[in-house]
C-alpha cells in the first residue's frame, strides 16, 4: 500500500534523525528485488530530469520497452513508487496471492509533495506474456515485477521503487499507533466479519464465485460500520478497508477508504502523541518496518527516507481514477473496468510532473 514508504520516510528522517537510530529500523524492513528488469536501465538513485512530457509506452512482444522508449522514460521527472497491498488470508501461499491493492505513489521533482493514484484492481489491461486479464492477476501470474511492468504499459510511467505490504502488516501498523480516527462516508457492512446468536466470531456472508457475489448466512449479525468519525482499533480498520461488495460504489469506495486510512496512519504516526512517546515510537516503526518488503531500484531505503524527508501527512494529495465513477464491461462472464479518457490525462499529468494542475483543474477527482 502506499504511504508505508512515505510514513517510514517522515518518521524516521524528521522524528529521528541520527544514522545510528535510523540503521536500526531501516534494518528491520526487508529489501528485495521486487522490479527485476522493469525501470532498471539505469540503476542508481531516483532518475531526475526535465522534460516536460513523455509518450504512452509502446512495449515489444516481452512486454519490455524498446531502447528508444526506455530513453525517454528515465527522463521522465519526478519519482515514481509502485505499491501493492496483498489480501492473502490466512494459509494461503502468498506467492499466488492477487494484489488487492495496487497504488502509484508519484513525487514531484521538487520531493515536497506526493500524490497517490489507486488502480481498479479489475481493470482490463494486457498482462505481458498472459494475454488480457484483470489487472490483480498480474501478480499472481508473475509476480511483482509482472505487476509492474503492467502497469507501466498501461500509465507509461517508469517506476524508481517499489513496495509490497499485505493485510496482516496494516491491522500491525494500526494497532502499534494505538489506532486511528476515521471518518466514515458511507454506512458499510462487512461481508467479512460477524457474529453468531453465542456471539463467536463468524463470516456473515459466503462469497460465491465467479462473481463472489455475497450471500447472506441467516443468524449472523454482521459487523456495520455507520456514517460519522470515531476511533478504529487494527482489526476494525483492516476490515473497513477490505469492503466493497455491499457498498454503493463498490471497489471505488474501498479504494477511498483504503487512502484515507493509510493518511490516517501517517497523521497519527507523526503525532506528538506518538513522537513524544520513545516506547510508541518504537513500536510505531518497528510494525512499519516489519511490514514491508522494499526494492529501491538501486537506491537504498536510507538514501530513500532522505529524498522524502520534506512529505509530511498534509502534503499528500489522494486522487482516484474515473473520478471515482464505473465504466464496466462485461467479458465473457466477467466484469471488467474500463478507464476513461480523463484517467489517461491522470496519468499523461503523472508522466509530466503535473499533477498538481490536473487536481486544480479536476477536483471532483480529489479524495
Amino acid at each position: 500500500m502506499k504511504a508505508w514508504l512515505v510514513t517510514a520516510a517522515v518518521v524516521l528522517s524528521v522524528a529521528l534523525g541520527g544514522a545510528l537510530t535510523w540503521q536500526h529500523y531501516v534494518g528491520r524492513v526487508g529489501e528485495a528485488d521486487l522490479l527485476g528488469d522493469t525501470g532498471r536501465e539505469h540503476r542508481g538513485p531516483p532518475r531526475q530530469i526535465d522534460i516536460q512530457s513523455a509518450p504512452r509506452l509502446s512495449a515489444g512482444p516481452d512486454g519490455r520497452p524498446g531502447a528508444d522508449v526506455q530513453r525517454r522514460l528515465d527522463a521522465e521527472p519526478g519519482r515514481n513508487l509502485l505499491l501493492a497491498g496483498l489480501d492473502a488470508r490466512p494459509g494461503e501461499d502468498r506467492a499466488g496471492a492477487r494484489a488487492d491493492t495496487v497504488i502509484i505513489v508519484h513525487v514531484t521533482e521538487s520531493g515536497d509533495r506526493a500524490f497517490l493514484i489507486s488502480l481498479p484492481r479489475d481493470t482490463r489491461v494486457a498482462i505481458p506474456g498472459h494475454g488480457t486479464d484483470k489487472l490483480n492477476a498480474a501478480f499472481a501470474l508473475g509476480g511483482f515485477e509482472l505487476l509492474a511492468r503492467t502497469v507501466q504499459q498501461l500509465t507509461g510511467l517508469v517506476f524508481d521503487a517499489g513496495a509490497i505490504i499485505d493485510f496482516a502488516g496494516l491491522r500491525k501498523v494500526v494497532d502499534a499507533v494505538g489506532g486511528v480516527e476515521l471518518c466514515v462516508d458511507e454506512e458499510t457492512t462487512s461481508v467479512h466479519i460477524g457474529w453468531d446468536a453465542s456471539g463467536r466470531e463468524t463470516p456473515p456472508y459466503r462469497l460465491i464465485p465467479p462473481s463472489f457475489r455475497p450471500e447472506r448466512i441467516a443468524g449472523v449479525r454482521a459487523q456495520v460500520y455507520h456514517v460519522g468519525c470515531r476511533h478504529f482499533a487494527g482489526w476494525e480498520a483492516l476490515d473497513y478497508v477490505r469492503q466493497r461488495e455491499l457498498i454503493p460504489d463498490g471497489d471505488y469506495g474501498r479504494q477511498r477508504h483504503q487512502q484515507q486510512l493509510l493518511r490516517a496512519i501517517a497523521e497519527k504516526v507523526t503525532s506528538a502523541g506518538v513522537l513524544a512517546n520513545p516506547i510508541a515510537l518504537n513500536r510505531a516503526i518497528t510494525a512499519v518496518g516489519d511490514s514491508l518488503t522494499f526494492d529501491g531500484n538501486g537506491a537504498s531505503v536510507t538514501d530513500w527516507i532522505v529524498r522524502l524527508r520534506a512529505i509530511g501527512p498534509g502534503d499528500l494529495t489522494l486522487l482516484r481514477t474515473n473520478a471515482g465513477r464505473f465504466h464496466t464491461e462485461q467479458r465473457g462472464g466477467r466484469d471488467y473496468e474500463n478507464l476513461d479518457s480523463t484517467t489517461s490525462a491522470l496519468f499523461a499529468a503523472a508522466r509530466d510532473d503535473r499533477l498538481a494542475e490536473f487536481a486544480r483543474r479536476n477536483p471532483s477527482w480529489v479524495i
